[in-house]
């Protein structure tokens, strides 16, 4: 069954509102052309304001006689801004914040997918599960998986197949619990990575249109996405187990596909010695990055430390270094495994490991230079911050608490997220509209970003748009082969929308009780 003949199911096989979903979805542009779209209507629309006079007070700026300096759209076709968008286009991409963040860290994470580490380490995970607890060590090993990015969708997933089926349970209900944690619990994990790197540049961006100073601290949400896992854990526990599994169709004898033994490792099979000992040494790597981190925040001259700065401040240096972090967290253990296992023999391996990485990039670099150049002529034109002043009164007038107001913004999230999959490129679309209007409402660019995230991974699990929804389909196919694309699309739908009103009523129980989102990351924010 290849995927070619997934993708043109026919569209029978999907009833109503996902039929829908999945006719206007597939009939949008690639997202690198919605951005360039995106910016011939900023284009367009700056002209208008521009000479319609359209501006707004500056929340923050005042002139010599005290009073708000006036915020006025400007035409993105001035000579000025043509010329900004010539000389600057090298610039402007290279200085896009999520580029740097994403790039350095996959660097590291190259060499830890591409040694076996990630894929040995669920695998054994997974595998040592008691039959009692199988499904939530599924769902917790698929929502870290996360860290390991696209090794969670072709290794954990059908690997969960082939353990339920060992384990006597049917194997699409395996599938279907790994692939929720894996893509519905998108944003849960139990610490931060690439994600939080990627989704706090575009943050940091549009938050600088109200607050110049604003830095973004990748560890933003942690204290807010540990506990989205602990919350999501029990949802697809129960969803699985009370819901999908005992209406699936029992597997008949001989529909499992003869070659689905050969394609993932046997659950049931013991780990090589040389993986053990790759483990291992993976293991004391990560204690000594550790060490290291911790040494540089508390040993002689504390570098990740600023002494001198006000007591809010003063871990910002460690906080920004965690991309560096986490690098060097993902190179060394990735290398100490590969060494062990026999995956690396040399330094030359490590670099074309990294080269590779830098590789499956390459859609993403093409993706990020039409969204910095959106971000920044968005900027340029000063339509955002006014949208955002003028938004954040009508809603300051509406007197929406801000957890109803959190609540609506995480269904137009899950919403959008139908029809656009990349979770970078929507967020670029909606940040600079969304940080700045929250940050004038008294809510913190971490909390936008994780009422963001909640949103976004809800939905991820049926909507054919997503990238790895025929991936996923192929992996039950190989269990039933009559297992279509409707099929596919009703059972992760239980898990959808009890995860999405999880998500909701946490956030807003977390905007209640004025919670921190992570180490000096607070829900509120004022300027």
């Amino acid at each position: 069954m290849t995927d070619t003949h997934i993708a043109h199911s026919p569209a029978s096989e999907m009833k109503g509102v996902l039929a829908w979903i999945e006719r206007s979805g597939n009939k949008l542009p690639d997202p690198v052309f919605i951005f360039l779209y995106c910016i011939l209507g900023v284009v367009a629309i700056s002209v208008v304001a521009a000479l319609a006079g359209v501006s707004a007070p500056h929340p923050t700026q005042m002139d010599a006689a005290g009073n708000p300096v006036l915020v006025s759209a400007e035409s993105l076709l001035s000579a000025n801004n043509i010329q900004r968008l010539l000389v600057e286009m090298p610039a402007t991409f290279a200085g896009f914040h999520p580029l740097g963040y994403v790039l350095v860290v996959m660097l590291g994470a190259g060499v830890a997918e591409r040694s076996g580490l990630f894929a040995t380490a669920m695998s054994g995970a997974v595998s040592k599960a008691p039959r009692l607890l199988l499904t939530p060590a599924v769902a917790l090993i698929g929502m870290m998986g996360n860290l390991a990015a696209d090794a969670a969708y072709v290794v954990l997933i059908p690997l969960a197949g082939v353990i339920f089926a060992a384990a006597g349970r049917h194997p699409i209900a395996g599938i279907a619990a790994a692939f929720a944690g894996v893509s519905g619990g998108f944003s849960a994990n139990l610490m931060p990575g690439q994600l939080d790197a990627l989704l706090f540049g575009i943050t940091e961006a549009a938050a600088e249109t109200i607050l110049p100073s604003w830095d973004a601290n990748i560890a933003g949400n942690a204290y807010f996405i540990i506990a989205m896992t602990f919350v999501f854990l029990p949802v697809i526990w129960y969803v699985t187990d009370k819901i999908i599994e005992p209406r699936l169709a029992p597997i008949l004898p001989g529909q499992m596909e003869s070659s689905t033994a050969g394609m993932i490792k046997d659950p049931n099979a013991s780990l090589t010695e040389g993986e053990v000992r790759g483990l291992k040494r993976a293991g004391y790597a990560t204690l000594a990055i550790v060490a290291l981190w911790i040494f540089l925040s508390v040993g002689p001259g504390t570098p990740l430390i600023n002494e001198d700065a006000s007591p809010e401040a003063r871990l910002n240096p460690l906080f920004q270094s965690l991309v560096a972090g986490f690098f060097f967290l993902f190179l060394a253990a990735g290398w100490a495994y590969g060494s062990a296992a026999g995956s690396i023999s040399n330094h030359r391996d490590v670099v074309k490991m990294m080269s590779e990485a830098m590789g499956d990039l390459a859609y993403y670099l093409v993706l990020a230079f039409a969204a910095a150049h959106f971000v920044a002529m968005f900027n340029w034109s000063n339509l955002g911050l006014i949208f955002a002043i003028k938004g954040a009164a009508v809603l300051e007038s509406s007197s929406l608490p801000d957890s109803i107001l959190l609540a609506f913004i995480i269904l137009f999230g899950a919403f959008i997220n139908l029809f656009i999959g990349s979770a970078s490129a929507k967020w670029a679309l909606l940040a600079p509209v969304l940080v700045p209007m929250l940050m004038l409402l008294g809510l913190s660019p971490e909390m936008s970003t994780a009422a963001y995230r909640v949103g976004d991974g809800a939905t991820n699990i049926i909507t054919p748009l997503m990238p790895y929804f025929p991936l996923i389909l192929v992996f039950c196919q190989r269990w039933q082969k009559e297992f279509g694309l409707g099929s596919l699309a009703a059972t992760m739908l239980p898990y959808s929308i009890l995860l999405l009103v999880s998500g909701i009523v946490m956030t807003m129980l977390w905007v209640i009780l004025n919670l921190p989102l992570g180490p000096n990351a607070p829900m509120g924010f004022s300027l």
